[in-house]
């Protein structure tokens, strides 16, 4: 378990050096008082382990950008990815330039996880209107682009990225769709249409995508005040918390409408990670939003197998 005893944590991801496993996740000092100040004061710590459960604090990832930059609010959810070489973080940031209602994705890179420097081309994609909502009070709270999951196409084809995004249509609260942008080089991007359909939740957060035994799952969070009415109506025992859908691939179509919670209370931004003996194995940060309370650390895992999924 990661604990911090003076900062929350939460959303997270991770990257396997082939010794290593390195844990990069969002941070906040709990001096803060109001847990809901967080994400305004999010910065990217990073921290190492070789089993998954004990772990070795590093120096912070990233910080936001000097005053007046797109990334001058604060640093949010990514993925890392080795290409060529080099490593490459993905994250979101937003800037006061807009209140911080808008979202935008940049990349930072290192030659060994642990020195970053940010792209000088940030941010590198935004969300295209022609499919996905632009900043819309009377419909959403803001423009959602981010927690970007970057993945190799199984074909060789170039990279996909995976985006918590909204679509143009569908009913307010249920907008929420995985957005798509493809890169041949990681830094030039081209936004594509949505991968799912509108129509259950208000944003699809921190997606990723893995093939496990064969079947494509979809991994992603929403916490109830989120879901569409929809699915309030039809689910009214479902709580806050990480679901999984199953997809015909990596790129889906996902069954968003079918997919099932994670039977473990309080754990959001649900991950799946193989470990050394080669096994699937969830982790997520604890939440507390069952008992009240903003707890923000990150589990133990637990066997994929044992919670009978996908």
């Amino acid at each position: 378990m990661l604990r911090l005893e003076d900062r929350w944590v939460w959303d997270w991801w991770l990257a396997d050096d082939g010794s290593r496993f390195h844990v990069f996740y969002l941070q906040a000092p709990k001096a803060l008082g109001d847990q809901y100040l967080r994400h305004r004061n999010a910065t990217v710590g990073h921290a190492v382990s070789t089993d998954l459960r004990n772990w070795h604090v590093l120096p912070d990832a990233l910080k936001p950008g000097p005053a007046g930059a797109w990334d001058d609010i604060a640093t949010w959810t990514g993925s890392t990815i080795f290409h060529a070489g080099t490593w490459h973080l993905f994250y979101t940031g937003t800037s006061t330039t807009e209140g911080g209602r808008v979202q935008r994705i940049g990349l930072a890179t290192s030659p060994d996880l642990v020195a970053w420097t940010k792209h000088p081309g940030n941010p590198l994609f935004e969300a295209d209107p022609r499919w996905y909502e632009i900043e819309d009070p009377g419909a959403w709270r803001e423009t959602a682009w981010r927690d970007p999951w970057v993945f190799a196409d199984p074909a060789g084809h170039g990279f996909h990225a995976l985006i918590t995004a909204r679509a143009t249509q569908g009913p307010a609260d249920a907008r929420g769709v995985i957005g798509h942008a493809w890169s041949a080089d990681l830094t030039g991007w081209e936004v594509r249409p949505p991968l799912s359909r509108p129509g259950e939740f208000g944003h699809l957060e921190v997606p990723q995508v893995e093939v496990v035994d064969g079947t494509p799952v979809l991994l992603f969070s929403c916490a109830v005040p989120d879901f569409g009415a929809r699915r309030r109506a039809r689910l009214a025992s479902e709580r806050t918390g990480s679901f999984i859908a199953i997809g015909e691939s990596v790129l889906g179509p996902w069954d968003i409408a079918g997919s099932r919670a994670l039977p473990v209370s309080d754990l959001y931004s649900a991950r799946i990670v193989r470990d050394r003996a080669g096994e699937w194995q969830v982790l997520g940060f604890i939440d507390g939003s069952d008992r009240n309370v903003f707890v923000g650390e990150l589990s133990d895992p637990i066997p994929l197998e044992a919670l009978g999924l996908p």
